[in-house]
């Protein structure tokens, strides 16, 4: 049986569940560094290995793919991306597709000034952004920016360290009493909250499936209450924006909507936290994996989803005897 490796999984049980629903003919392996990440326990067979930071833990990976008959591998955490990434062509030769982006595409999107930097110069809308005091300070003088701002770490994830300034003392305050978080300055976007769910063809490399919500509540760095929408002209912006990059595989896109237009604000090249409200309007991104695993081009189904549904994320509870946690 082939199976396909969720890797470091930690609360996304959901998400694994969902994938068994779509092929229930197809393994579900699932891995993280703590017995205690309650994804495991959704999976067909589960793994603990070291941290993703543990010189050994690529080899460990490899070893499941070997032996388990892995032929598709994602992450569900943003610091693993780049390993996945400067690793593809070594999981090809084993003969399983990394859906994960290409290197020089991760490093964009794990490092936020960079890809301020890039969309702008690919003349994208994007969140106006500084990468230290004093620009942001002549940008203040220039009336370029104005207070309130909001601030976050430039390679942070899940919104950790993220936060609203109001003034120049407490903005300087922060950045200084921490210098190793590597803020960015940004200007504080005042709209609508827009996630988009996009699946990037890893043979065509074409957005062909795109599933755009509104943001009505977020908790632990993700939204957790959404309603769906479409708009055609965020569709083709989504398709215009994709060949600028290299992703293979789902994909996460953040955008602001303000005086009718629409600013990209960041990238996660792997599946959103909220892709399951995706899933149960009918967009089914594991069928599309499937089908590119099996060397078959999907058809784009842009669009393929109803106005108006809901996801209203809740949480649930694991109960399993000690002897049964993974080791």
């Amino acid at each position: 049986m082939m199976s396909v490796l969720f890797c470091s999984v930690g609360r996304r049980a959901k998400l694994l569940t969902d994938f068994k629903k779509t092929n229930s003919e197809i393994s579900v392996l699932a891995t993280d560094c703590s017995q205690y990440a309650p994804g495991l326990y959704s999976a067909d067979k589960k793994f603990i290995t070291p941290r993703v930071d543990d010189p050994y833990y690529l080899d460990c990976i490899l070893d499941i793919c070997k032996k388990h008959n892995v032929k598709a591998i994602t992450t569900l955490i943003d610091p693993e991306i780049e390993i996945l990434a400067d690793n593809r062509e070594l999981f090809i030769k084993q003969g399983v597709l990394p859906l994960c982006p290409s290197k020089a595409t991760s490093l964009l999107c794990f490092d936020k000034f960079k890809m301020f930097k890039f969309l702008k110069s690919k003349n994208i809308n994007t969140v106006l952004t500084y990468d230290n005091l004093n620009d942001f300070e002549v940008g203040l003088e220039k009336n370029e920016i104005s207070f309130p701002v909001f601030i976050k770490p430039r390679a942070g994830s899940a919104s950790v360290g993220a936060e609203k300034v109001d003034d120049i003392v407490n903005l300087k305050s922060i950045i200084t009493s921490n210098p190793k978080s590597g803020y960015i300055i940004q200007e504080l976007m005042v709209g609508d909250d827009v996630d988009v769910d996009v699946y990037v063809d890893c043979i065509s490399n074409k957005a062909v499936s795109i599933f755009s919500k509104l943001k009505i509540e977020t908790k632990i760095g993700g939204a957790s209450k959404t309603i769906s929408f479409k708009d055609d002209a965020l569709f083709d912006l989504v398709k215009e924006i994709i060949p600028h990059f290299e992703f293979f595989g789902p994909i996460d896109m953040d955008f602001f909507y303000c005086d009718g237009q629409y600013f990209l604000s960041e990238i996660n090249p792997r599946f959103g936290g909220a892709y399951p409200h995706a899933y149960g309007a009918g967009v089914d991104f594991h069928k599309m994996i499937i089908n590119n695993v099996d060397s078959k081009e999907n058809v784009e189904s842009i669009g393929d989803y109803a106005d108006d549904i809901v996801m209203l994320m809740y949480d649930d509870v694991v109960i399993k005897n000690k002897s049964e946690l993974a080791n």
